[in-house]
């Protein structure tokens, strides 16, 4: 283990995701277990630029494994793309005595804990937290896992109603520009058709689709669309357009929104959270920096941040299949 490193700051940055609150408590307890001092960085990189930081010890993360959000809290910082608000945030650090960073998040994040690094030699390792699952060199990000759950649950209660009155629901979820939401939780609610942004379905063929399953017997259908989703404009517009061409069905729009992003995390979430924070404090106390860790086949690995940040994560192509066949 590093002698050099004695106080680690970890900081939470971006959007919140269910589990940051888990990977928090994982880097504090683990720094206190190796006998280093753990610092908490307050609203990401703006709280570094403003010297908001607290000691943290074991006891500073009582039962908060099983709470959504994030108490070191999060925003985004303009001041930290310039390289002005970068050397305040690196004089606080040293004033502080921090030795080394933990940062949770996004490529956002992970792109500014880079720069830093490149500016100041600062080590840096990151820990992916954002409910989209798109970070290259992880299966899974933080908070992945709880937001299908959720997303699953209300779309379940989607379904009654719309099986009560013949409906189509159009129910969009969050993803940016990954569908991995989308496709994931559609199969597992047992969706109808499944519209994300790798895949360009078209206005033609996902009326095709409705009308099959129209003729099929079907009563009432759930379509999920991924925020991110190029067929039409916005959600509303695809209804518009179905209004226009199937008056048959009765259509609904439910946007899920926010409500992803909240709530208590899933265990594989808070399993996750604490495997990923061993390994970024133990990999600083180990000497290596610009890495993220990510979990593999199951085993907690490191990526390089530069290819966490610039890799491509890809849908998975298998679960497109299925996802045809169960529409049948």
């Amino acid at each position: 283990m590093s002698k050099n490193i004695k106080k680690i700051g970890v900081l939470t940055s971006g959007g919140d995701s269910p589990g940051m609150n888990a990977a928090i408590r994982s880097v504090v307890r683990t720094c206190a277990y190796h006998g280093v001092e753990c610092i908490g960085i307050y609203r990401g990189y703006q709280g570094m630029i403003e010297g908001d930081f607290k000691e943290m010890g074991p006891r500073s993360v009582n039962n908060i494994v099983n709470k959504g959000g994030t108490i070191l809290k999060s925003a985004r910082s303009k001041e930290f793309m310039t390289a002005e608000g970068r050397k305040k945030a690196y004089d606080h650090l040293v004033a502080a005595g921090v030795d080394a960073l933990v940062v949770i998040g996004g490529d956002g994040s992970f792109t500014g804990a880079e720069v830093f690094n490149n500016e100041y030699g600062f080590p840096v390792m990151g820990i992916p937290g954002t409910i989209d699952n798109d970070i290259f060199g992880t299966s899974h990000t933080l908070g992945f896992d709880t937001a299908l759950n959720t997303v699953v649950e209300v779309i379940d209660k989607i379904r009654d109603t719309a099986s009560s009155h013949n409906r189509l629901f159009f129910v969009e979820v969050m993803g940016r520009d990954a569908g991995h939401i989308a496709l994931n939780a559609g199969i597992g609610a047992g969706a109808e058709e499944i519209l994300i942004p790798e895949e360009d379905l078209g206005l033609d063929r996902l009326l095709d689709s409705l009308k099959k399953s129209k003729a099929s017997g079907k009563s009432s259908s759930i379509v999920v669309i991924a925020e991110g989703d190029k067929i039409g404009k916005n959600v509303f517009e695809l209804k518009d357009y179905v209004d226009e061409n199937m008056p048959e069905y009765d259509v609904r729009v439910s946007v899920l929104g926010h409500m992803q992003r909240g709530g208590a995390p899933s265990c594989f979430d808070r399993v996750l959270a604490s495997r990923l924070g061993v390994k970024a404090v133990e990999s600083l106390l180990d000497g290596k920096s610009n890495y993220m860790v990510g979990l593999m086949n199951d085993k907690v690995n490191l990526t390089p941040l530069e290819q966490a940040i610039k890799g491509h994560t890809e849908i998975d192509r298998e679960l497109l299949r299925v996802s045809d066949i169960m529409s049948t």
